[in-house]
């Protein structure tokens, strides 16, 4: 603080003040400064009273259930996923037609994470026997989502067709949504942010905004970057 109050003043001295760089960022920090106190003003209003908060816990309870999955993949041809060195790359029919071959050994009593080890594209969860951890909602794409919190718990889906190939879904366990009163904090979070968020919308379909083109051109490197490596 001391360092900043003495800077100040040698500024003011050097009649700093005038010149417009000191003048564009004084504009700039106010302009900041308030803003965050309309959106403080704006969220601090959100929540209101307890049968809104309550009425939006009824109407939004199911996005706060969690589900314990395992999941084996099947990579189909156009998955963003990559090959493995040596893999085939599958045909779509040809993707099914394996997943549903490995789903019939698990029905038959064969070991969902061996198989999973042994047999599934995400190398992100094939090492743990498919293991996904608990889910929310929002967390994974529709189709995905649909199935896996379609499932009881213990029953095996039919295989499920995402941008990434063919998945076996097993559901281990459900959380039950929190009450309100627990989830109260996060409800009221929610309700903040949403707030936030519908009032710049507001804001900007009310607002002609155009940005000068020099001011938002990225000025380009006097030397390219040199290409990243593979990581180690």
């Amino acid at each position: 603080m001391v360092r900043i109050l003495l800077l100040s003043g040698e500024g003011e001295r050097r009649k700093l003040t005038e010149t417009e760089s000191f003048k564009s960022q004084l504009m700039y920090a106010a302009a900041s400064i308030l803003a965050k106190l309309a959106d403080a003003d704006i969220r601090s209003k959100a929540p209101g009273d307890e049968a809104f908060l309550k009425a939006y816990y009824d109407a939004h309870k199911n996005e706060y259930e969690q589900v314990h999955a395992h999941h084996i993949l099947i990579r189909a041809q156009g998955s963003p996923l990559p090959l493995n060195p040596g893999q085939q790359d599958l045909s779509d029919a040809e993707a099914l037609a394996k997943a549903q071959e490995i789903r019939q050994k698990i029905v038959d009593g064969g070991d969902f994470a061996a198989l999973a080890r042994a047999e599934s594209n995400d190398g992100g969860s094939s090492a743990k026997g498919g293991d996904l951890g608990f889910l929310k909602r929002g967390q994974i794409v529709p189709s995905f989502e649909d199935a896996v919190f379609g499932l009881r718990v213990g029953e095996l889906s039919q295989p499920v067709k995402t941008a990434y190939g063919y998945h076996i879904i097993r559901v281990d366990e459900k959380k039950p949504t929190r009450s309100f009163e627990e989830l109260r904090p996060e409800l009221e979070k929610n309700l903040q942010n949403e707030a936030s968020r519908k009032a710049v919308a507001d804001l900007k379909a009310k607002t002609k905004i155009v940005i000068d083109p020099e001011f938002a051109e990225t000025a380009k490197p006097p030397i390219a970057p040199k290409e990243a490596g593979p990581k180690q």
